[in-house]
């Protein structure tokens, strides 16, 4: 028998597999497939304060061995999630979830963070720091250690639950970063969120996203975030989520290995939607092959 269980801010999840947010819904869709239960927990859709329709379309673009979003964090907003999401989901999955947090300014993220902590389903609370600051030119908060240190510490003030800062990778130092979020109180690092990337239709000689460009997932940026959070994870204390092209038991070991407690599963679930089902039947027998009895043994296991 082999251990698949792991804890992050002490929450104990059954195994390390999580849908990662916008590949999962709020999690009752895919409750119509199988049981979503035999999940570790998953990231529900990103939400912001007011409801958003999100970008013009097209909003997707096939590539190699990935895909391109533009989606623009379309969802009915905070209250509505409260009030009509998180109750339909409370009928089909029974852990505590990972609420994904969305805002334009300190003050949206605030509001967001402290509506969700009072959730009871929520158990984490994941604070995307990708959007654009629209006080500061529309540049990413995320892109900056000073500012995802002022979204944490404004987090943190109005927050009980652990607070998960998850960063964009667009950035030259993503360690900094992530040490700032730690000085400032977060309880935890999710990453990477999507590269930026674009494609061309060689009909309309036009960009294929209405935006111009959008975010690149898929298994192609696998190693760009496995590299990522191993430097990560040497340089914080606090646990990290790793996201980033996972779409097998290998790739959570791996992920694992460079340093993650958990690890997101993010474009797999739209390619197949039963990806996260499949891997977590298969860790067992991955584990057992890798002679790996308990993976707490192996978190950070790669590092010298």
């Amino acid at each position: 028998m082999v251990n698949t269980k792991v804890t992050l801010s002490g929450i104990t999840l059954d195994n390390p597999v999580i849908p990662a947010s916008g590949t999962f819904g709020y999690g009752y869709e895919f409750a119509e497939l199988y049981d979503i239960n035999i999940l570790g927990s998953f990231s529900f859709k990103g939400t912001t304060k007011e409801p958003r329709f999100g970008n013009p379309t097209p909003r997707i673009a096939e590539c190699p061995s990935g895909m391109i979003n533009s989606v623009g964090l379309q969802n009915p907003g905070v209250e509505k999630v409260i009030t009509e999401e998180l109750p339909k989901l409370a009928k089909c999955f029974h852990k505590p979830v990972i609420a994904n947090i969305s805002g334009f300014s300190v003050e949206e993220y605030a509001y967001t963070c402290e509506k969700l902590d009072k959730a009871p389903q929520v158990g984490i609370l994941e604070v995307n720091v990708s959007c654009p600051n629209v006080h500061h030119g529309g540049m990413s908060f995320g892109t900056s250690p000073e500012a995802a240190a002022e979204i944490t510490k404004a987090v943190k003030a109005v927050t009980s639950k652990p607070v998960y800062i998850k960063l964009s990778p667009n950035v030259t130092d993503i360690v900094s970063i992530a040490k700032a979020c730690e000085d400032a109180g977060a309880d935890g690092i999710s990453l990477i969120n999507t590269l930026m990337g674009m494609r061309i239709d060689l009909k309309t000689k036009k960009p294929v996203i209405a935006n111009k460009m959008g975010g690149f997932s898929g298994s192609a940026i696998f190693p760009v975030a496995l590299r990522m959070v191993y430097q990560v994870a040497e340089a914080v204390t606090v646990p990290v989520m790793g996201i980033g092209g996972v779409s097998s038991a290998e790739d959570v070991l791996e992920m694992m290995l460079a340093g993650a407690t958990a690890v997101q599963v993010g474009a797999a679930n739209l390619v197949d939607p039963f990806i996260c089902k499949k891997i977590i039947e298969d860790l067992p027998r991955v584990m057992e092959k890798y002679h790996i009895k308990d993976l707490n043994d192996i978190i950070g296991g790669a590092h010298i």
